[in-house]
């Protein structure tokens, strides 16, 4: 490819990584992860009530990495608070899976930026053959692409199978139990699931500017002994 191309490519393959770590910077520390809605308990039995009864037992909830917003209703009006996970729910939620998302999305931070960098470094630079070069470029991207995948897995499983939502709902609260009764993810988890749609876009072009896979490198054919052959 001639050197103009793989200048615009890769500094639009720049462009793109920065975004991605300007988007997951912004995302990560956004409360619109999760939004939601927890139906008031009394004892041991759900409320039992239909329409715009029903409503008045049903609280809001959202919540993101670090803080949220709870709305608990069960029929005497909205008690609306906010909360905050470090250091008060600590407790009450699987910290060691909640922080380990945390490092996941400072990781897609940091390697989307350090790919931004060499991505330049390779369309205006001479980059060695070492993972400042091509190789690295797959290298970066693969890193960042596969931290904002495993956020949205890991996430997902602290929402889903570690109940998240109906463990904040319940939190501090002596006199009701409240249940799940909607739930669904916000914009700044759909955010990390665009990036790494971008992430692998990048991927795409790189190799569109025909820089092959470190892995799929051939072998040099050893060099002929023909001139040992004429000795003999």
């Amino acid at each position: 490819m001639p050197s103009r191309q793989k200048q615009l490519l890769f500094s639009v393959c720049a462009l793109l990584a920065f975004s991605c770590a300007l988007t997951a910077a912004v995302a990560t520390g956004l409360p619109f992860w999760v939004s939601g809605a927890a139906l008031c308990r009394t004892g041991a039995e759900l409320v039992n009530a239909t329409g715009p009864e029903l409503d008045k037992f049903v609280g809001e909830l959202s919540y993101g990495l670090f803080q949220g917003r709870r709305v608990k209703q069960c029929g005497l009006g909205g008690r609306s608070s906010r909360f905050s996970f470090f250091p008060d729910l600590l407790s009450a939620i699987p910290a060691g899976l909640h922080i380990t998302v945390i490092f996941f999305c400072g990781a897609v931070i940091l390697f989307s930026s350090v790919a931004t960098g060499f991505f330049f470094f390779n369309a205006f630079g001479r980059p060695y053959e070492t993972l400042q070069g091509p190789m690295g470029l797959y290298v970066w991207t693969l890193i960042s692409g596969a931290s904002s995948c495993l956020v949205l897995v890991l996430f997902a499983a602290e929402v889903k199978l570690h109940r998240l939502s109906q463990r904040i709902a319940n939190f501090n609260e002596v006199n009701f139990a409240f249940q799940t009764h909607a739930e669904r993810y916000d914009r700044c988890f759909w955010l990390f699931f665009l990036i790494f749609l971008l992430h692998a876009v990048n991927g795409l072009l790189i190799r569109l500017a025909g820089v092959t896979l470190p892995f799929s490198r051939h072998k040099e054919a050893p060099l002929s002994g023909g001139a040992a052959d004429l000795m003999y």
